[in-house]
């Protein structure tokens, strides 16, 4: 019989082991606030259902990547006012880093089958994913303005100022047009002076914009590498879209949804939105 002992990682004498009562934050705990935090997942069902904290907790997590990717397309556009584009890059980088987080969970979601879904669906009662006004704010942000979903939280007044803040300033792409134009780039004033409370829609004087930018990569190099970053970006939007699409109809299949939708059709629907049209538009030029 072997005398070894199971090896130990002793506490170092240097570790904090006594915490007071002040009212800083002194412990993971305090910091974190996981008192609150992990007394949020409230189940409706009585009794509670398995997959009823799974689905849950999947969505909880969802506003708070959409949260942090709010902040971060935010930081992006004042980068973009300041003609900073490789800090504005850098913080792409994160946001598609953050997208792929949101686009994994549907993984874990689909561990949920429709018979287990069945067990709690009544207690969404008519709450349904559109409604997220997270999910609206990083919509707005990126650039697809349909100001029509205000309806949608008109009986919060907070959460109404919050979107119509977001519409009073400018979308990611308009700030890239009127970066563009502080480049040197012949950006008409029409374009510069338009709506931008509504979804900007491709224009062939900005395409030949990108398609001079394209085509001298080497001149451009920065501006080329930020359209392509912008791409990026917008992929990983779809490819989160499409992933909810096939989620939601590998457990409802064609179903209406809770809050009063026509379900996977509605959301097929939301596939064919593009926040950077003229990035689009430009492939067709190039490869003509």
């Amino acid at each position: 019989m072997s005398n070894d002992k199971a090896p130990k990682r002793v506490i170092e004498k240097s570790i904090q082991l006594d915490f007071g009562k002040s009212n800083k934050r002194e412990t993971y705990s305090d910091f974190l606030q996981l008192d609150v935090l992990l007394n949020l997942q409230e189940t409706f069902t009585d009794p509670p259902q398995r997959d009823e904290l799974l689905f849950l907790m999947i969505h909880q997590v969802a506003e708070l990547w959409l949260k942090l990717a709010y902040f971060e397309l935010g930081e992006i556009r004042n980068l973009i006012q300041q003609d900073d584009l490789n800090r504005t890059i850098k913080g792409i980088g994160r946001v598609k880093a953050i997208q792929e987080q949101l686009i994994n969970s549907w993984k874990v979601l689909l561990t949920m089958t429709p018979s287990d879904y069945k067990d709690f669906r009544d207690a969404l009662g008519q709450s349904s994913g559109f409604q997220s006004w997270g999910y609206r704010l990083v919509e707005y942000i990126m650039g697809n303005r349909d100001s029509s979903y205000l309806a949608v939280h008109k009986h919060d007044q907070a959460v109404t100022d919050k979107l119509n803040a977001e519409l009073n300033q400018l979308s990611i792409y308009d700030e890239v047009i009127h970066m563009l134009s502080r480049q040197g780039f012949d950006v008409p004033d029409d374009i510069l002076n338009r709506d931008h409370k509504q979804s900007y829609v491709s224009d062939p004087r900005i395409v030949e914009i990108w398609h001079t930018i394209y085509s001298n990569q080497e001149e451009h190099w920065a501006l080329y590498n930020l359209g392509e970053s912008l791409m990026d970006m917008e992929t990983l939007f779809q490819q989160w879209r499409f992933s909810h699409v096939r989620t939601v109809e590998r457990i409802i299949g064609g179903q209406s949804g809770t809050g009063g939708s026509s379900g996977v059709e509605f959301l097929e629907r939301a596939l064919k939105l593009k926040c950077f049209p003229d990035l689009y538009a430009l492939r067709d030029r190039l490869l003509n």
